[in-house]
């Protein structure tokens, strides 16, 4: 940090110091192993805070960019790849004769979204026809009808309640029709109703934004701040009839399914015959799930009780709100002060290519996807990660059947669904056609809304048939990984198969560490207190019986207990409710992939580095997580981040596994060591 330090005062000096060179498309994207020693701090001891002696060095290193709300490995990687495909788009942008159809698309998107002077020109009036048929409206009763047509055009959410497709909770093979709790602007209702004294300022700051917004668009200082009132009210009603995070992470308190007429007995003033014409699902719909009947019930309060200018005043700013990336620099501008700056201490807004890099992967993203992992994955990468989930699968196996708490019965059912979940593995089998959507270049705002509503069609057109198993909930570019408990499927992305994830070039111990531990994590999803409640099917059905559901729970708790003890920033702790499922599944991943890798590589027991093979996997997994925070975004993500922070990802996991405390030679004194360990698969 000194010498750092000194360079750049150095360089401050000097007077023929140069600005530090703009960022340029990748090439190719750079190489870091999965077991980087520089990122490690080995002066610190491995039993008293393993995630320093793992990731010290790299959070000295890696500071967080201005732009980002903080600066992780995952993170490190997402933007590498953007640097990448950033290259790609603007290749694909170049209007030549030769392109094809999938490059014209994403290219045109591209280049009219960094037509930024075309932009500026336009202002605010691409927004204006959606304000028109706002101040059209004449009666509170041409509300439902008007978020109908709305909904249509910003994929069923925001807009007071969402809507759309969903897995029927009792019968995962069929799609019925959704309607979900939403309206809020603010990230989560507690943001509404917290009384603490940071609430309260970001309530106030949230007013003023508002308040901005809505002058942007021509309202006087005083209408607009009257107008962030209004909206204020109406949402804070909104958010005190929503379901808590902890609450919608038990399905069964968002299996509602209801007929249509018994939905419109609870919001009349909604009109649902008239909207599910107006959505073009009508003919397929008999019943739809309400995931929070009594949220639809305070909306049906609020539609009556509140007139119909403030609500004109509500719909205003939702349009401002969701339109706000497409308009012209004061927009996004406001828009990013207040999300990113105010809630999550950003510095400095992202640059436009990357911005521009991430709607095209948004509004396209297999499409974008094609050209992104025929570049950069390879069907050796694709062999050996298959070959790895399978090894985890089999560990699952043997784990679930020597496991002293659970009944025979309810074995056979856990194998029964371990042998039904599908591995997707790099990218879909079948690519989305995206034939339908129009990409006009120079028509960011057209193509913007175009995007929407033609998948919005996509998603509502799936009502009423047979659910599609091939489709992927993430794009290949993506440094991310999912299971889903409806589908039961683990997907895992090219983006977050390759270095310093997944690394070919390394030895197997470090890679089953990382990304093993990764499979195992999304693996144990289907296990965790959300997702062992759906059958092997994806069928919402109680497959346990009343003691092995006990035990679960015991030592589910035991998981609980000790995240609630860690703190995230300042006083704030753990709401461990929250993070349980991620928690649990850190630890049986971490758990299932040193097993899997044991049972591939038995013989390994040559150090390299001066690591023993058991180092090794332990540091790769560590080093995944390394990150900065800052601290506006640790405490946003306290409420609305399912995750643990990183440290205790990697400290909370290895002080419960004694194969850790074995490879490091750690005595039972020290904090890696947990007197009460806890373990659930």
């Amino acid at each position: 940090m000194k010498i750092a330090a000194a360079v750049i005062l150095l360089a401050a000096a000097s007077v023929f110091a140069q600005p530090a060179p703009e960022k340029q498309p990748l090439t190719a994207l750079p190489y870091t192993p999965s077991l980087d020693i520089p990122s490690m701090d080995r002066t610190a001891n491995p039993c008293a805070d393993f995630y320093q002696y793992s990731c010290g060095g790299w959070m000295t290193n890696n500071p967080i960019p201005p732009d980002q709300a903080s600066w992780s490995v995952y993170g490190k990687v997402t933007e590498e790849n953007e640097e990448y495909l950033w290259g790609i788009l603007l290749d694909a942008a170049k209007p030549r004769a030769d392109r094809t159809v999938v490059q014209q698309k994403i290219g045109d998107y591209f280049d009219a979204c960094t037509d930024e002077s075309h932009i500026e020109e336009l202002g605010a009036k691409p927004l204006q026809p959606l304000l028109n048929e706002i101040a059209a409206l004449k009666a509170k009763h041409e509300l439902g009808t008007f978020l109908a047509h709305q909904h249509l055009r910003s994929s069923g959410s925001g807009w007071l309640f969402g809507f759309g497709s969903t897995q029927d909770y009792s019968d995962a093979s069929q799609v019925i029709a959704e309607a979900s709790a939403g309206g809020l602007a603010l990230p989560d209702r507690d943001y509404y109703l917290k009384t603490d004294a940071k609430s309260k300022e970001i309530r106030e700051k949230y007013l003023a934004h508002v308040a901005a917004m809505l002058s942007l668009i021509g309202e006087s200082k005083a209408e607009a701040k009257k107008d962030a009132a209004t909206v204020m009210r109406i949402e804070t009603a909104l958010a005190k009839a929503s379901l808590t995070r902890v609450e919608r992470r038990n399905p069964y308190n968002l299996a509602h399914k209801m007929t249509v007429v018994e939905i419109d007995k609870i919001a009349p003033a909604l009109e649902w015959k008239s909207y599910l014409a107006i959505s073009g699902v009508i003919g397929n719909v008999h019943t739809l799930n309400i995931t929070e009947p009594k949220f639809f019930k305070a909306v049906q309060k609020e539609l009556t009780s509140v007139p119909l200018a403030d609500w004109k005043a509500y719909l205003r700013w939702h349009a401002v709100h969701s339109r706000a990336p497409y308009l012209s620099k004061k927009f996004v501008e406001e828009d990013f002060n207040f999300y990113r700056k105010t809630l999550r201490g950003v510095k400095a807004m992202p640059p436009r290519w990357k911005r521009c890099v991430q709607y095209v992967d948004r509004a396209l993203g297999e499409a974008l996807g094609q050209e992104f992992v025929a570049r950069t994955f390879t069907a050796e990468t694709k062999a050996k990660t298959v070959d790895m989930t399978k090894r985890i699968e089999t560990a699952m196996e043997d784990e679930i059947k020597n496991l002293d708490w659970m009944t025979p019965a309810t074995k056979q059912r856990a194998l029964e669904k371990l042998h039904a979940v599908a591995n997707k593995v790099g990218y879909p089998d079948r690519w989305r056609d995206y034939g339908k959507l129009n990409v006009v270049r120079g028509d960011f705002y057209g193509n913007g809304t175009r995007a929407i509503v033609f998948e919005s069609a996509r998603d509502l057109n799936k009502i009423g048939k047979p659910v599609d198993r091939d489709e992927w909930g993430m794009t290949p570019p993506t440094v991310n990984a999912y299971y889903d408990p409806q589908m039961n499927d683990i997907n895992f992305p090219a983006g977050v198969l390759q270095p310093p994830l997944y690394d070919a070039k390394l030895d197997d111990a470090p890679n089953y560490g990382n990304t093993g531990s990764t499979i195992g994590h999304e693996l144990t999803h289907a296990f965790d207190d959300e997702g062992r409640q759906f059958d092997a099917q994806g069928n919402l059905k109680d497959w346990w019986t009343p003691d092995d559901a006990k035990n679960f729970e015991d030592r589910i708790n035991c998981v609980r207990d000790q995240y609630a003890g860690y703190t995230i920033v300042d006083d704030i702790k753990i709401n461990s409710k929250l993070t349980s499922g991620e928690d649990v599944a850190d630890l049986g991943g971490t758990l299932l992939a040193y097993i899997a890798w044991k049972a591939a590589d038995p013989n390994d027991t040559t150090p390299i580095d001066g690591f023993t093979p058991d180092q090794r996997f332990f540091i790769g997994f560590a080093q995944w997580a390394c990150e900065n925070q800052r601290p506006e975004n640790l405490r946003a993500n306290a409420i609305t981040n399912p995750h643990s922070p990183g440290k205790y990802r990697i400290n909370g996991i290895v002080s419960d596994l004694p194969q850790f405390q074995k490879a490091f030679n750690c005595s039972a004194d020290l904090p890696m060591v947990r007197a009460k360990a806890c373990q659930v698969w």
